[in-house]
């Protein structure tokens, strides 16, 4: 008998539905917040995709659209029960438009909500000097010399302390910084260390590092590649858009390099159309070159994150 048949192996799909709506990226979850949409692979599935579709259908009532796998985790304790079974999880990032959703405690969350430290466009000052001092407290329990220096190397470049400049892609590191320092609730609940839950929202199992690889793969993905259009409504302004991408990467643009890029890149036309929705003088709407739409398959655009000053 081998190893293996003692400890059955199964396979779970969790989906990271994305959206953006008034400057806010969300997130698609179940049971109250506390899980991505997720389900077994059956040997009724088509396809693991074919899986992953029915199983958000059926819990959220929300159709998928843009979809590609993202990470396979596999960690022998990755989830909350005491089982012999070993469980995989298979995630998948999907991009979608916010719709309405019902079934299984289904609702859209802000993912600020679970990583507040990674919206940087008005960072609190309070919760950046609560992380820095726990930081430091846990480099300084470091058990020697070489250790305490790794430590702190480590939240220096996660968190760009002391001077350093802030990654927006180090979603993953820095919340695998923040368990291994005790210093969220999931690394309480498995290995019962004393820490700060208030540390982000908790999510069941390790639905919570498979959302903050959702949310740097976005991150990486925009500057690159024109992404954004799967969250854009068909006609927007060039402010909306400018907030839709600040929202997603956490970081404040400068609005007249945004719109110099955008007008570069060619990639928005005029609708004729104004906005009456805003404001003030209306605003002109635009969409997304349909050229540019089909486009996006075989190459894509470079769309770098524009710098704040």
């Amino acid at each position: 008998m081998t190893v293996a048949s003692q400890h059955p192996l199964a396979a779970e799909l969790v989906a990271v539905l994305v959206a953006a709506t008034d400057a806010e990226p969300l997130v698609l979850t179940t049971h109250d917040g506390r899980m991505l949409p997720s389900g077994p692979f059956e040997s009724g599935h088509r396809s693991l995709q074919a899986g992953l579709r029915a199983w958000v259908e059926e819990q959220t009532h929300h159709p998928l659209g843009y979809v590609e796998q993202l990470y396979t985790f596999a960690d022998r304790d990755r989830t909350e029960q005491n089982t012999e079974q070993r469980v995989i999880s298979i995630s998948y990032l999907a991009l979608t438009r916010q719709g309405p959703v019902s079934g299984a405690d289904a609702a859209w969350h802000g993912w600020y909500r679970y990583f507040p430290w990674e919206d940087r466009r008005a960072p609190s000052a309070e919760l950046g000097e609560l992380i820095d001092g726990a930081l430091r407290a846990w480099c300084r329990a470091g058990a020697d010399a070489a250790q305490r220096r790794a430590r702190l190397q480590r939240a220096e470049v996660c968190f760009g302390l002391d001077g350093r400049a802030w990654n927006e892609e180090l979603v993953l590191q820095r919340y695998e910084l923040l368990f291994e320092a005790g210093l969220v609730h999931e690394a309480i609940r498995r290995a019962g260390r004393t820490g700060l839950p208030h540390l982000g929202e908790p999510m069941r199992h390790d639905h919570r590092r498979i959302l903050a690889t959702g949310i740097a793969r976005l991150r990486a993905k925009i500057k690159y590649r024109p992404v954004v259009f799967e969250l854009m409504p068909p006609s927007f302004t060039l402010l909306q858009l400018q907030q839709a991408v600040e929202a997603l990467a956490g970081r404040s643009l400068h609005k007249q390099n945004f719109r110099r890029f955008i007008e570069q890149q060619q990639l928005v036309e005029e609708t004729g159309a104004l906005s009456t929705e805003t404001p003030g003088r209306p605003a002109k709407l635009f969409r997304f070159r349909g050229d540019v739409m089909l486009e996006r398959a075989l190459s894509g655009s470079k769309l770098p994150l524009v710098r704040g000053n």
